[in-house]
């Protein structure tokens, strides 16, 4: 086996650092001690009567949708990557990248870790970098184009007016709106880098974080302007298709994303095709308040906000909160179990069984 770098090294054990399976406890714990409690305060007989009229076609439909959610982030990656990954690679990286956002705090998420990823399964760091940027830019413009049509049909409907104060509910909406427009100015900067000029953008970059106040960032942002100059060389070439099938193999990951709470609902609750499509809307205002969790994979507070958007939809707080549980059920804690069972069979792959052994047992 050839010698590795320092370097070599030191990010080797960083990326199995983040990954290490121990990283599950944590958010375990606080998701369900949420859980946990909000059942023990909102407990009453006979709530749970719904369970007994559950639609097996919706809760087939939701598995249905996951599978294919995940199938798509897998097509979307190899075609991305310009097929140098395999079919089993690219189902590993997003199996990896998922339980990356799950035990890495959710405003880092897998992102971070998603680079190295793609770089060992041989792809130059520069390629790995420019093809995660392009995942990012493309989710932020699903979100861009979404938002206002989301906003045209539900209308102030998209705000829990029902479970929020006035003054939370106006916190809400200019939360909504300015992580709208933060992440619509990002989408449009990294589409007029990697399609126009990069240089432009990382100069801009540079001087913004020159500011006084903010200067503690200009590494980072010089950081980023090289990425993008990097990935423009890397993704500029590629023809219409290319983008056409990124784009839509995007859209469709993140509409399957958004229709799982309103698929598990109908699965137990009578919800009318008006308020099925105001729950995927609501996915939208939901998505604010973990843009801004800092526990790995929003964990406690994704469980604690769920009532506020979905419980009107649903009714009593009992149920409501067996559906918190069931929902992180199948959006998280199933894929904290796949990252455990995909984990060390990547490490074994691109590292060599002792290595594997040793991740697991740390």
């Amino acid at each position: 086996m050839p010698q590795l770098s320092a370097d070599q090294q030191t990010e080797d054990q960083q990326l199995l650092d983040k990954l290490r399976p121990s990283r599950i406890v944590l958010p375990v714990l606080i998701g369900l001690s949420v859980v946990g409690f909000m059942f023990w305060r909102s407990y009453k007989p006979g709530d749970l009567a719904p369970l007994a009229n559950a639609k097996p076609i919706w809760l087939l439909l939701m598995l249905v949708i996951l599978v294919a959610r995940d199938a798509g982030y897998v097509y979307r990656i190899r075609y991305l990557t310009q097929k140098v990954l395999t079919w089993r690679a690219s189902l590993d990286v997003i199996m990896i990248w998922e339980f990356s956002s799950c035990v890495l705090p959710s405003a880092v998420g897998g992102t971070a870790v998603a680079p190295v990823l793609l770089h060992k399964e041989g792809i130059p760091l520069g390629k790995s970098v420019a093809y995660i940027m392009a995942t990012a830019m493309l989710d932020n413009m699903y979100y861009m184009l979404m938002v206002p049509l989301v906003v045209w049909i539900g209308g102030d409907a998209l705000y829990p007016h029902e479970a929020l104060q006035g003054g939370l509910v106006t916190t809400l909406r200019i939360g909504f709106i300015t992580s709208y427009i933060f992440v619509s100015l990002y989408a449009l900067l990294m589409m007029y880098a990697i399609f126009f000029n990069p240089q432009s953008v990382k100069r801009l970059l540079v001087r913004l974080f020159s500011m006084r106040g903010i200067r503690r960032f200009r590494g980072k942002a010089y950081k980023m302007g090289n990425e993008m100059v990097l990935a423009s060389a890397e993704l500029r070439g590629n023809g219409w298709g290319y983008w056409l099938r990124a784009a839509l193999s995007t859209a469709f990951v993140w509409t399957a994303r958004y229709l799982v709470i309103g698929c598990l609902i109908s699965a137990f609750i009578d919800v009318t095709w008006p308020e099925f499509w105001l729950i995927f809307g609501r996915n939208l205002t939901y998505k604010v308040i973990l843009l801004i969790a800092i526990t790995p994979g929003g964990a406690g507070i994704a469980e604690g906000a769920f009532p506020t958007f979905f419980g009107k939809f649903i009714g009593t707080p009992t149920m409501t909160n067996f559906m918190v549980l069931l929902y992180r059920l199948v959006t998280y804690y199933l894929y904290l179990v796949l990252g455990a069972v995909f984990l060390p069979r990547w490490v074994a792959r691109i590292f060599g069984k002792p290595k594997a052994a040793q991740v697991m047992h740390s």
